[in-house]
């Protein structure tokens, strides 16, 4: 009987962005099939993002992460994209006068790290921001060093490049079983049989559940809802000018996207992995916190989504082997932020999924393996996570 199995030296189970970028950085240490259960890669939360690269966002592994790979970001590799990965955008951080604690405390928590940052009343804040409502919003902060990031252009960077490299990629390729043998992995898919010495788990949402198939501890993942929409500016606005704005309790934001505005209300509803839609109250939330803080009106969408960031207890992604479980990395829980981290999870995952130290970009900035590591206590007591 002929053996049908596909071999390769890595399996990467997930293909947005982070299994995107990993397989960019790990093709040229070795075979390399990136498996995707959608028809299309990025289906799920890479393909629905609304990215800003914010060197600032996030706890300290995140903007660890964020600046070692901001070189890659602004000086991507011939060929990489027709387009630049990132583009000056800028944000202002809002608030009102009962707010303005909260927003002290932003500035403090910034200006340890960010340079550039500039308190904004008066005229100066409508001048940022014409559709501020002076009634409502009394200060602001902004931060010039914010970005647009071409999320398209990112992900099939990487994916191209992977190809380049020799590496696969693998649509409609959901997992049904995994089992390890003496040559690895032995991962069942739609698409057929794949086995590696190492597989890595970029499941997103879906992580836990990989782990489970393969007899992992769970890291607690829990998948979050976030919903956005788009809508027409007032006439006389356009939005391309302006910076991205966001209420300083976070509670909704605005951001120029393609000549029109897109809004969110910021939600974080805990949700089971699905295909993630928008629900009439969350949409119904955003406009009414929108058009109470500013002077845009919604009127109706011109489009509407829902994505799901999957977070575990610290916020923290999980990077590394499952400890005891020989060949299985973990790459999972990357939240809200990873698409700015792309770059810098990329380089971390395919050096620590090859045995080796992390790349000197990510050491100087003061990350170390067992930040990332699925094993740190603060992931002791992970359970899986139940609607």
């Amino acid at each position: 009987m002929t053996d049908t199995t596909q071999r390769a030296d890595y399996l990467i189970i997930g293909a947005g962005m982070a299994g995107a970028s990993c397989a960019f950085f790990l093709a040229q240490h070795g075979s390399v099939v990136l498996l995707e259960r959608e028809e299309q890669p990025g289906y799920h939360t890479t393909g629905r993002s609304a990215a800003l690269y914010i060197e600032s966002y996030g706890n300290a592994a995140i903007r660890a992460l964020n600046r070692a790979g901001k070189p890659f970001f602004l000086n991507p590799p011939k060929g990489f994209s027709d387009a630049p990965i990132l583009t000056p955008r800028g944000s202002l951080t809002i608030a009102e006068t009962d707010q303005l604690d909260a927003l002290d405390a932003v500035r403090a928590e910034l200006a340890e790290t960010t340079t550039g940052l500039e308190i904004v009343e008066g005229q100066r804040l409508l001048d940022l921001f014409p559709a501020i409502d002076p009634e409502k919003t009394v200060r602001g902060l902004y931060d010039p060093n914010d970005m647009d990031m071409d999320v398209h252009a990112l992900h099939w960077g990487f994916i191209r490049g992977m190809r380049d490299k020799g590496g696969r990629l693998v649509t409609d390729a959901d997992v049904g079983g995994m089992t390890r043998g003496g040559d690895g992995w032995i991962v069942e898919t739609r698409a057929g049989t794949f086995t590696a010495p190492v597989v890595i788990n970029a499941a997103g949402a879906w992580a836990d559940e990989i782990g489970k198939m393969a007899g992992a501890k769970p890291i607690g993942l829990i998948p979050k809802r976030r919903t956005a929409f788009t809508f027409d500016p007032p006439e006389g606005l356009d939005p391309d000018r302006l910076p991205a704005v966001v209420n300083v309790n976070e509670d909704w934001y605005v951001k120029p996207e393609a000549g029109r505005f897109l809004g969110s209300p910021a939600d974080e509803t805990p949700s089971l992995p699905t295909d993630a839609q928008p629900e009439d109250l969350d949409l119904a939330i955003a406009v009414d916190r929108i058009e109470n803080a500013t002077t845009l009106r919604v009127g109706r969408f011109h489009s509407r989504w829902a994505g799901l960031r999957s977070f575990v207890s610290d916020k923290t992604p999980v990077v590394g082997f499952e400890p005891g479980l020989e060949g299985f990395f973990w790459l999972a829980g990357q939240g809200g932020y990873g698409i700015q981290t792309s770059a810098g999870m990329g380089i971390t995952s395919a050096a620590l999924a090859r045995g080796a130290a992390l790349p000197e970009e990510v050491a100087s900035q003061g990350l170390e393996p067992a930040d990332l590591a699925p094993g740190r206590p603060s992931l002791a007591d992970a359970a899986y996570f139940t609607d």
